[in-house]
């Protein structure tokens, strides 16, 4: 197509992809949708430490909570421009498809056949975890392999329940799956005494054994970690400009902690003469166009909520009662696997 054009009209190839380069992104059906409903509708999960749980209140928080104000201070100028929807693990997909929320931001897993075939897109990865177990430590086991016969509780429509069953498959060791609809019964059923292990993902056994245990000392996660679990949000396919708002709105919290900036200063800094730092801002270069946003998008993203490592941090890390340490989701240049495509 661009050479035909180039034949036609004699234009420089390199000319040509410039110009279509730097052509404003009409922002989509979903972003309309959003603008005249004045809000975003985020699938969360019913209740997970540290991702997504509402207090008293009815007040969310979380590192998935956080990434949708992330999203609305983006493009409808106000983190509080968010409706949560709480969604089990049967009812998420579907209530994506239907169109009942915009994106699902609540603890998922990306995975092949669920990329594939389900009408959705993962847009990236917020957090890397993987599976693992829970048991007492009165139990004095020191391995998953001393599981043998044990009954393990489990919720049901998860990548956990097919991971506990291929995991003991491969080592041939027989177990008891005690399968659960629900996560809160799943977890309560252990903490009463029906299994003598839990299994999910490594940061939900960290947040059930600190938020639901008497006494969270009284258990102890096994070291092994039996599958990969990259979690992240996801949204309808077929609207490329709303799914690519989602991405690089990641990648802009990404990329802020990489540059140092952060909610506290981020505002200083938009004067910055750091070329990387004034295209990421909007203070240099408007970035916002080529996604149907406008110029400082990224800048009231970070204002609202902080870059990456300040999420990380107050929601799962250090300042968190889950104090999980940063491992893969660590910066590419600090020992982690976190790395975002330059803004430009």
């Amino acid at each position: 197509m661009i050479h035909s054009l180039f034949r036609r009209t004699g234009l420089a190839v390199p000319f040509i992809l410039a110009a279509l380069a730097s052509t404003p992104a009409h922002a989509g059906k979903t972003l309309d949708a959003i603008k005249q409903r004045g809000n975003i509708q985020c699938g969360v999960s019913t209740g997970v430490a540290g991702f997504s749980l509402p207090d008293s209140k009815g007040v969310w928080s979380g590192l998935d909570v956080d990434f949708c104000r992330g999203i609305a201070a983006a493009v409808l100028g106000d983190p509080n421009k968010v409706n949560f929807v709480p969604l089990n693990p049967q009812q998420r997909f579907s209530a994506l498809q239907s169109g009942e929320v915009d994106l699902l931001a609540r603890n998922t897993t990306w995975s092949l056949s669920r990329d594939a075939s389900l009408g959705l897109s993962f847009t990236g990865v917020n957090y890397y975890d993987g599976q693992g177990f829970l048991v007492p430590k009165k139990l004095k086991l020191t391995s998953a392999k001393q599981l043998k016969n044990a009954e393990i509780c489990v919720q049901s429509g998860t990548t956990n329940e097919k991971n506990l069953a291929d995991y003991f498959r491969a080592q041939n060791i027989k177990i008891k799956p005690v399968v659960f609809e629900g996560f809160e019964a799943s977890f309560k059923a252990f903490f009463s005494g029906r299994c003598q292990a839990y299994t999910t993902d490594i940061s939900g056994l960290a947040g059930v054994r600190n938020k639901e245990a008497k006494n969270p000392d009284d258990y102890v996660i096994l070291p092994e970690v039996i599958s990969k679990e990259p979690l992240g949000p996801a949204v309808r396919r077929g609207d490329d400009e709303w799914f690519a708002i989602v991405r690089w709105t990641a990648f802009a919290l990404i990329e802020a902690e990489e540059y140092g900036i952060t909610k506290a200063n981020v505002v200083s800094l938009k004067d910055s003469k750091d070329p990387n730092i004034g295209r990421l801002l909007g203070s240099t270069e408007d970035s916002g166009k080529l996604l149907g946003l406008d110029r400082e998008w990224a800048f009231r993203a970070v204002k609202a909520v902080g870059n990456y490592g300040e999420i990380f941090a107050r929601n799962v890390g250090p300042d968190s009662v889950l104090k999980l340490p940063r491992g893969l989701n660590n910066l590419w240049n600090k020992g982690g696997i976190l790395y975002a495509p330059p803004i430009r």
